[in-house]
């Protein structure tokens, strides 16, 4: 057993030896995903895939708790519509898929396979947008997208992802940057609560921000090997895609007016933030909120009277509780299915045997300390859930300890490049002055770019980390997937 144990292990390339093997790895052996014939794309596994729907039920609840309703746009752009707002279309330009033919006939004008949705939006708001009383507009849809990336990774970057993408339309510049921080917020405690991944909000840099944005605004976690992941972003879009689109309505003081948008997003590569965050060198090691099978039961020595009868018990006891629950009572030894869902990133898996029976109890092992604890079975249910919450506070204070560890307080570049050097990749803090020449100079010569000017300053040296000028903002720098 210990050997067929070993093996399966061994499956998975140790995230030491080489991180980026490691995190495939995972992604094809706990099946979440599959390759295909069409580059840069792939299948996402049932597996996966719940992961996703759990990621999304658990947001659309929260969107819908701030007013928000969903609506679904079409996935082809026309290149005229595109064209409208220029900013937009450049900051994109490179990523664009394009439909050239109907059949056999060559298209008049191009269609844009969706890369965003904001010029759809636009033409739609055009449309039904008149008064102040039709203000605010509060939508969001949840669809896939392309962007014809040119390398790309599982998760982190494909040429075809799902995600979710709010767009909404107010009366005032106000209203939409407060719904632009509102939304930022929401993602922050999001990541923080139920995926267990601590995050830094912050504002991006002007060379940062999205194509046509006033502003971006964004959440980025740091990863178990160092490198920064932008989570989320929200936008602030001011009054300049309606002014590119003509969208005016009259306002309450009876002249034509134009509104202010957002938009704000989060995708599939969160199901890679969890992996390259809390996984380790046995697999995956899932947050309970959203994963597919938050307990699973293993009888041992099944084929013994009244094993599995007592573990259908166990099932329906937690299932009538509300805790997704699986029972495995396939032929597989006990030891090949405890790698099984080790792999698979179960949170807590339950054992029980003939001698369990005999004492009225069984064996609980949650999945990211590997600590067992007996639990008498008409106390599983209670033990269970608070199982499942010391899951999410130890997995949470891991990756929170693994970003403080790999946070460098810098005041001189030659500090950045002496950290980076001894202490490998992290987030570094370090003043920066605004100007956009030294910004560019600090991810030259060290490696590390902006990620976001965090909304909790720190005050760690007067003057710019590049050029020696005052500084105006305490900027939060690294390497990024």
């Amino acid at each position: 057993m210990a050997k067929k144990n070993a093996k399966m292990v061994d499956a998975i390339t140790s995230m030491d030896e080489d991180f980026a093997k490691w995190y495939t790895d995972i992604c094809t052996k706990a099946e979440l995903i599959a390759y295909t014939s069409v580059k840069g794309c792939m299948v996402i596994r049932p597996y996966g895939y719940a992961i996703w729907e759990n990621i999304q039920k658990n947001l659309d609840e929260r969107f819908k708790a701030l007013g928000h309703e969903n609506v679904c746009m079409p996935m082809f752009i026309p290149e005229s519509l595109l064209q409208k707002e220029k900013d937009h279309v450049e900051g994109f330009a490179p990523e664009v898929a394009w439909v050239t033919h109907g059949g056999s006939e060559k298209l008049e004008d191009r269609l844009c396979v969706r890369p965003t949705s904001e010029t759809l939006f636009c033409e739609h708001y055009a449309n039904i947008v008149h008064s102040y009383r039709d203000l605010p507009k509060l939508y969001n849809q949840w669809v896939s997208v392309v962007r014809w990336e040119k390398t790309t990774r599982p998760f982190l970057r494909s040429r075809e992802f799902l995600w979710q993408e709010g767009h909404t339309i107010h009366e005032t510049a106000q209203e939409a940057i407060d719904e632009t921080e509102r939304m930022l917020d929401c993602y922050a405690d999001f990541c923080q609560r139920d995926l267990a991944i601590p995050v830094v909000k912050g504002r991006k840099t002007d060379s940062d921000k999205f194509a046509g944005a006033e502003a971006t605004y964004a959440i980025e976690a740091l990863m178990h090997d160092g490198k920064a992941l932008q989570a989320g972003t929200s936008h602030y879009f001011g009054d300049g895609f309606a002014k590119a689109f003509n969208i005016q309505f009259t306002g309450r003081d009876n002249k034509l007016a134009y509104p202010h948008q957002t938009s704000w997003g989060v995708t599939t590569r969160l199901i890679g933030a969890i992996i390259m965050t809390h996984g380790d060198d046995n697999g995956l090691v899932l947050p309970p909120a959203v994963a597919p099978i938050q307990a699973v039961i293993v009888p041992v020595q099944q084929f013994k009277e009244g094993v599995l009868d007592k573990a259908k018990e166990l099932y329906d006891t937690l299932k009538a509780a509300g805790i997704r629950v699986k029972l495995d009572d396939s032929e597989q030894s006990p030891g090949w299915k405890f790698a099984e869902y080790e792999m698979k990133g179960v949170p807590v898996r339950i054992e029980i045997g003939p001698k369990d029976i005999e004492n009225d109890q069984c064996v609980i092992v949650t999945r990211h300390n590997r600590e067992k604890t007996f639990t008498g079975i008409s106390q599983l249910t209670e033990t269970v859930q608070k199982k499942l919450e010391e899951v999410r506070d130890g997995i949470y204070a891991k990756a929170l300890e693994n970003r403080e560890n790999k946070t460098y307080r810098c005041v001189t570049m030659e500090e950045i490049t002496a950290a980076l050097n001894e202490k490998g990749d992290g987030f570094v803090k370090a003043m920066w002055c605004g100007d956009e020449a030294c910004e560019d100079k600090v991810k030259e010569i060290t490696g590390v770019g902006s990620r976001c000017i965090p909304f909790e300053q720190e005050n760690l040296s007067d003057v710019c980390v590049c050029c020696g000028k005052p500084a105006k903002k305490m900027v939060l720098w690294g390497k990024a997937y």
